[in-house]
């Protein structure tokens, strides 16, 4: 966008665009056939500014900013002691079935936690992924 200063000077305005905007401007050109020579230039931005954005899609660096913490949930593990009770009650009861949580992080990583995983190793994977 150009301004004129009632000087006779144009200067430019910089336009800041929220992340929801840049996501939405790169998944127009991921569409197959699409040119991002004319998205761009549809949308007011610069071809190659919109090829960074799309890098840093790709990488997984175009989130949207949490307004609360980004800081991951604790993980409780029980002593060896509570496991030995657990595993005395564990003996009368049927098996339970078995399940999964399934963690996805857009544009980054998906992760699908089994049954008795090793809560080490998830604790793990969740730290090296919150960097």
């Amino acid at each position: 966008m150009v301004e004129t200063n009632g000087v006779g000077f144009d200067r430019r305005v910089r336009i800041r665009r929220s992340v929801a905007e840049k996501r939405r401007i790169v998944e127009l050109t991921l569409a197959p056939g699409a040119s991002v020579a004319q998205i761009a230039q549809a949308e007011g931005v610069n071809a190659n500014q919109v090829f960074a954005w799309r890098r840093s899609f790709e990488l997984g660096e175009l989130v949207e900013p949490c307004a609360s913490s980004t800081a991951l949930l604790p993980v409780v593990v029980h002593s060896p002691c509570a496991a030995l009770e657990e595993t005395a009650v564990a003996a009368q009861d049927p098996p339970s079935p078995a399940g999964a949580i399934h963690i996805e992080f857009p544009g980054r990583a998906m992760i699908s936690v089994e049954s008795g995983a090793d809560p080490d190793l998830v604790r793990s994977i969740l730290e090296s992924l919150r960097k």
